[in-house]
């Protein structure tokens, strides 16, 4: 009995002894430092003023304080001069708001609550949101000597304020970062397509669910390799969605089926780009009956899927697509006349055309016709030549001229080349070679080095057919000759001169007909030396008395010639070709035939010869 009496009595005494006191306080006009001193003597706390705070203090109660009660009320007076207390050690000590973090402000376990009236530093961790966005939407609640710091490596806040700001900003935090985390579910479509249903799904979730607000979307995503929809929202977002998806994947009415095209005469590539234009272009009443189409070029195929009656639509298109290309054979005689070699050759023989432009080799070809020798030819091979103007087959004519100005050494040939053209692409051929040219001199130590570079001199011929019939090309002709006039080493500036000469044209062929296109000309000096036969050779006289030079500015025309051969079906070729080597043996023939019957003309036309001596020309 007495051990109980003691123990009550000792538990009384610390009662009495940490009972907190009330008192009574009622002042006006005191000042902040003879409050300082007030609160000092009444709570029993030893306060360091550092700093003179001026001002005064009213405070009107109707009912008594306690006295820890005062502390607060000091705070809140210091505060709004720009003050405040901190506890150091024993004592507490007035300080600046703003430099309490500098001061040791006592710091409180993030797992704790902060309390109290006196500034405190803690730590808030922040979970699933960016540090910075919450930082500057919770800004505006710290007191305005308050720091806060972000700490991005552990997502989390740092901040120095009063008690009463730092639960208040928790509080807010916790509101603001307590919404549901989104998920990810991914639905596996079974018996459709997940493109169709994603579509479907697209619409719905516009309508259930308002897209501005974040926590409402739902994203929904195509996986196409494993047909399969991926959503991501929240959780009963999604499982909204996933119960409409269960619901649209159903069996679809439509048998759909998938057919292989394997292209033999186009590219599959080309193909799938005209396909995807027309399907995209062409509008179905079902969405779910538009086809999808895919490319393999590995074995230059078109894959479709879809309804049969529609792939029986495709299959048509790819069948036009797929025809076999006509090709142009495309042979060309580059040669070079000599103006004035033709000019004489053609007085020569009395032909009334003698220049060497498109309509006078054709006039001059008027002379190399004859009838009586094509009509004996083969209808076959005659049936790939052309009929120009009235004569019967004018391409051999043209042919033998050609080879009478090269045979009389008035033409010299360039380049007999032949080219297979696919229709509506063009082909080249290149006629020519590489030469060193200066490209400038470098001066080094006294020494001069010049360098070089390599040029391309010569023609490019470009060609591009476009078919319109069995017996009709149109080509697309380009023509460009480029030469060196002088390579640096006669002129003061030691750089290239250069020409370019540059033709294009189109023209309306008939299959066999040829074109011919000049306008090329190449320009340069030539020396001629006139002799007397023995007396020019007598010594130190016989060059000076009996013989003379003259230096004669000639010119030379590049001509083209094409001739087009229409093949629709490859196996023509290599009929094209043997008809074409016939040919040649014809125009053989024909130039043998003709050129006798010239030369008896001409005969019969040269006046009687006199016992004049001649003058040789020598070159």
């Amino acid at each position: 009995m007495k051990l109980i009496r003691v123990i009550f009595l000792i538990s009384s005494l610390v009662l009495v002894l940490s009972a907190r006191e009330r008192v009574n306080v009622n002042f006006s006009d005191l000042k902040i430092e003879d409050f300082v001193k007030l609160v000092s003597k009444v709570t029993n706390k030893n306060i360091l003023l550092n700093y003179k705070v001026n001002g005064v203090v009213n405070f009107v109660s109707t009912t008594p304080v306690y006295d820890d009660e005062l502390i607060d009320i000091l705070v809140s007076v210091l505060e709004s001069k720009g003050y405040t207390l901190i506890q150091n050690g024993s004592i507490l000590e007035v300080v600046r708001s703003s430099d309490v973090a500098k001061h040791n402000a006592k710091v409180i376990s993030k797992d704790k609550q902060p309390y109290g009236s006196m500034m405190v530093t803690q730590s808030i961790s922040i979970k699933d949101e960016n540090i910075d966005i919450v930082a500057s939407k919770i800004r505006y609640l710290i007191s305005k000597t308050a720091k806060l710091v972000t700490m991005k490596t552990t997502n989390s806040l740092l901040i120095t304020d009063y008690p009463a700001n730092i639960k208040t900003i928790k509080k807010v935090i916790k509101d603001i970062t307590s919404t549901k985390k989104a998920i990810v579910k991914i639905i596996p479509i079974k018996n459709t397509e997940a493109k169709e249903v994603k579509n479907k799904l697209d619409k719905l979730a516009k309508s259930l669910f308002n897209p501005k607000i974040a926590t409402q979307k739902v994203t929904i995503i195509l996986e196409e390799n494993t047909n399969s929809i991926i959503l991501v929202g929240l959780e009963e977002n999604i499982k909204k969605i996933e119960d409409l998806t269960t619901k649209l994947d159903v069996e679809s009415n439509i048998n759909k089926t998938v057919q292989i095209f394997e292209l033999k005469n186009s590219s599959a590539k080309s193909v799938i780009t005209s396909l995807n234009e027309i399907i995209k272009n062409q509008k179905f009443k079902d969405p779910s009956m538009k086809p999808n189409v895919s490319v393999n070029e590995e074995i230059n195929s078109i894959i479709v899927m879809g309804e049969p009656a529609v792939i029986k639509g495709i299959k048509l298109i790819i069948d036009e697509l797929d025809k076999e290309k006509y090709q142009v054979y495309v042979q060309a005689r580059i040669i070079e006349i000599n103006n004035d070699n033709s000019e004489e050759l053609g007085v020569k023989y009395g032909f009334s055309g003698g220049d060497v432009s498109s309509s006078g080799l054709y006039a001059m070809s008027a002379n190399f016709g004859d009838v009586s020798l094509t009509n004996t030819a083969s209808s076959a091979v005659l049936s790939y030549l052309g009929d120009i103007s009235d004569a019967k087959k004018s391409s051999l004519a043209l042919g033998a001229t050609i080879d009478f100005l090269q045979t009389n050494g008035a033409s010299k040939s360039i380049s007999n080349p032949s080219i297979l053209c696919v229709n509506n692409r063009e082909s080249s051929i290149y006629v020519g070679k590489t030469m060193s040219v200066s490209s400038g001199e470098t001066a080094i130590a006294g020494q001069t080095t010049s360098s070089y570079k390599r040029e391309d001199i010569g023609l490019t011929l470009k060609i591009k057919p476009r078919v319109s019939s069995l017996d009709k090309v149109t080509l697309d002709v380009e023509v460009i000759l480029e030469n060196i006039l002088d390579d640096g080493s006669n002129n003061a500036t030691k750089q290239p001169v250069t020409s370019k000469q540059e033709v294009k044209t189109q023209a309306i062929l008939r299959d066999g007909e040829s074109i011919i296109i000049g306008g090329l000309v190449k320009d340069y000096s030539r020396d001629t030396i006139n002799k007397i036969p023995l007396l020019s050779d007598i010594p130190v006289i016989g060059s000076t008395l009996f013989s003379s030079s003259t230096q004669n500015n000639e010119q030379d025309n590049l001509v083209v010639i094409l001739t087009p051969y229409i093949i629709n079906k490859s196996e023509k070729l290599s009929q094209l070709q043997r008809d074409l080597g016939a040919l040649k043996n014809l125009q053989k023939l024909y130039d043998e035939a003709v050129f006798k019957k010239l030369k008896e003309k001409k005969k019969q036309k040269e006046p009687t010869k006199n016992n004049d001596i001649p003058i040789l020309g020598v070159n």
